[in-house]
């Protein structure tokens, strides 16, 4: 007698894999069920919380303005140590790229609110000179910040400070690229702010265009080109503004007339902090040939003075924040010729501050946003070439000249467009409150007013006198020659400029 079990049939193996697939159907299903329900309340919640007109006093901004401040002040010591987590990040960077930027910013916004609030009064001619002109700065309302991962605290809260000061609700998206910052921000935020008024939300690319689907009335977004591309077409279905800034292509040009060594130490600064992370630093270097090898010499000096004679031991060297991050930065090392560093360790996502020469216009490096410690130096042969260089390229966000020319700053300011232009440093820009940051090759700006700006809607408000129907009554029929010229008259501007209707 044979005891052997048999073996079970392929119609069995069908049903174990059938029930297999379903069970893992139905758990998508259900987690996708919960996340949008989860969206839908926070959705309704900040419906709610902007209709009950919570958000618009001055003094309940100015309270939650002071609670962001309060919340970076008292626990500056968890921000540093969740970025050191996060991508080895020194203090000193911690401190003045992410602690003392975004209270800059929200100090700022107090000292200013009430008159950022205040109605802007305008021009009025004869025909409304009895009457009370002005623009009035409302919130939009309901506002989706989709806040950037390479300065993960600066990214999300510098727009949100704009969105709090203008009076909206806001709905602040989280990456999750940085995770013990995100968790960090998602612990703090909701015991400083309003809890209804400010709501926050995680998740990956696909939960980002689950939360696009409610009718927001304003997303700002900061990022890639590519979910930019898909952030402004689901906004578009529902007529939703946009913000958009995206990153680019950061040309730096360097004069021949320029202190070398000076010129290394900005731009070795501005590419190397925060691991070469930031959308403002300069993305490749333009030079006559006659000074490459005089720059890269220099450039060789500033990480040696910076990071010591291996940079992955120092303490003020940071890391890439992703593995993803790290393998992509990692690939552009194949560009060209590596003449400074090129070391690597996926370990600890390490990649030493590289300099690359002979890389070609088609290489990869030179048609993707590097965000890493990577600078390629490319020659030209005039400042008229490097000029045609730029220009045949995508508006970048930032662009850099060393020279001590003020003929060649100006040339090449006046002959070329980007987000923000700087001479004679790198990215020191992005810490004046009162320049806005943007670039031509996105949507929008913002910092500052012009993040009050940008989270604000610009009201025309006429209150009319009703004692001058003496004037109104002219415009109506029936018509006659008379009445027209008085209209005319009374409603023109004049070019003379010293002489107008204008009261």
């Amino acid at each position: 007698m044979d005891n052997r079990k048999s073996s079970p049939s392929p119609a069995h193996w069908f049903r174990v894999l059938r029930r297999t697939v379903a069970g893992e159907s139905q758990k998508r299903k259900s987690s996708t069920s919960t996340s949008l329900h989860l969206y839908e309340e926070t959705f309704k919640k900040s419906q709610e919380a902007f209709s009950s007109g919570k958000t618009k006093s001055y003094s309940f901004r100015l309270q939650q303005l002071q609670a962001m401040v309060d919340m970076l002040e008292r626990h500056e010591t968890e921000f540093v140590a969740a970025l050191e987590k996060d991508m080895h990040k020194p203090r000193f960077e911690t401190l003045l790229s992410e602690i003392t930027t975004v209270k800059n910013e929200a100090i700022y916004a107090m000292n200013n609110l009430e008159q950022w609030m205040a109605p802007d009064p305008v021009q009025k001619s004869m025909t409304s000179f009895l009457d009370r002109c002005f623009m009035q700065k409302e919130p939009v309302g309901i506002v989706l910040i989709v806040g950037g991962w390479s300065l993960p605290v600066q990214l999300c809260l510098i727009p949100m400070v704009g969105a709090m000061a203008a009076g909206n609700a806001v709905v602040l998206k989280l990456s999750q690229t940085c995770f013990q910052t995100a968790n960090l921000l998602q612990t703090l935020l909701p015991r400083y702010l309003d809890n209804n008024c400010y709501q926050l939300i995680s998740g990956d690319h696909a939960d980002l265009l689950k939360i696009l689907e409610y009718k927001f009335d304003h997303v700002f977004y900061i990022g890639d080109h590519m979910t930019g591309r898909q952030v402004m077409q689901a906004a578009a279905k529902h007529m939703t503004p946009v913000s958009l800034v995206l990153g680019g292509k950061n040309p730096c040009f360097v004069d021949k007339s320029c202190d070398l060594a000076e010129a290394a130490h900005r731009i070795a600064w501005a590419r190397f902090v925060n691991a070469g992370q930031n959308s403002l630093a300069p993305d490749y270097i333009l030079c006559p040939m006659d000074i490459r090898d005089s720059l890269i010499h220099e450039l060789e000096m500033c990480i040696l003075e910076f990071y010591g004679k291996n940079p992955q031991d120092s303490q003020h060297y940071g890391r890439m924040a992703s593995l993803d991050q790290y393998r992509r930065v990692k690939d552009f090392l194949s560009s060209g010729q590596v003449v400074l560093g090129g070391q690597i360790d996926e370990s600890e996502r390490y990649i030493a501050p590289t300099v690359l020469i002979d890389v070609k216009e088609s290489d990869p490096i030179m048609n993707e946003e590097i965000l890493g410690p990577v600078l390629p130096i490319l020659t030209v042969e005039s400042v008229e070439k490097a000029i045609q260089f730029i220009n045949k390229r995508d508006r970048p966000l930032a662009i850099y000249v060393y020279s001590n020319s003020s003929q060649v700053i100006s040339e090449i300011m006046c002959k070329t467009s980007s987000g923000s232009f700087c001479s004679n440093d790198s990215m020191i820009q992005s810490l004046y409150t009162r320049l806005p940051c943007g670039g031509n090759g996105g949507v929008g700006i913002y910092g500052g007013k012009f993040s009050f700006d940008t989270f604000s809607h610009s009201r025309a408000c006429l209150l009319r006198n009703t004692a001058i129907e003496c004037v109104t009554y002219l415009r109506y029929p029936p018509y006659a020659e008379k009445q027209l010229r008085l209209m005319q008259w009374a409603t023109s501007i004049s070019r003379n400029k010293n002489w107008c209707h204008i009261l």
